[in-house]
């Protein structure tokens, strides 16, 4: 049985701060502005899309809200850092010194950090 919805991906983030948030997903993080209205901007990211939504009084959660899947966890992570991106460490997980936890199996890498909202974002590495 194949895709009921095919087309592009959109994923959501709610901002407080839109030009603050701009400056972050795209000078820090690389990401370009496709389109833009009075209410947000679509960045580009990969084969899909981010919604930024600027909301005035928004609070973030404490649980991811996007991710990427990348080839060289601890590669991107070093850049991410060069550009002065801080990543989460979360007490008692057992991340390295570079903020990646490894699954117990040792496969699976992951990582995560905070857009200037506070919203959680993160890195996986299989």
């Amino acid at each position: 049985m194949g895709a009921v919805i095919s087309g592009l991906p959109v994923a959501f983030i709610l901002v407080s701060d839109r030009e603050r948030a701009l400056t972050f997903y795209c000078n820090l993080l690389g990401l370009r502005v496709r389109s833009s209205d009075a209410y947000g901007d679509f960045l580009e990211v990969d084969t899909g899309l981010i919604r930024m939504t600027a909301l005035p009084d928004y609070r973030p959660h404490p649980h991811p809200v996007f991710g990427w899947q990348v080839a060289d966890i601890a590669a991107v992570v070093q850049t991410l850092r060069d550009r002065g991106v801080t990543l989460t460490i979360y007490e008692g997980m057992g991340q390295d010194e570079l903020g990646i936890w490894t699954a117990p199996d040792g496969k699976a890498k992951v990582a995560w950090f905070a857009d200037p909202d506070g919203n959680v974002l993160s890195l996986s590495e299989d």
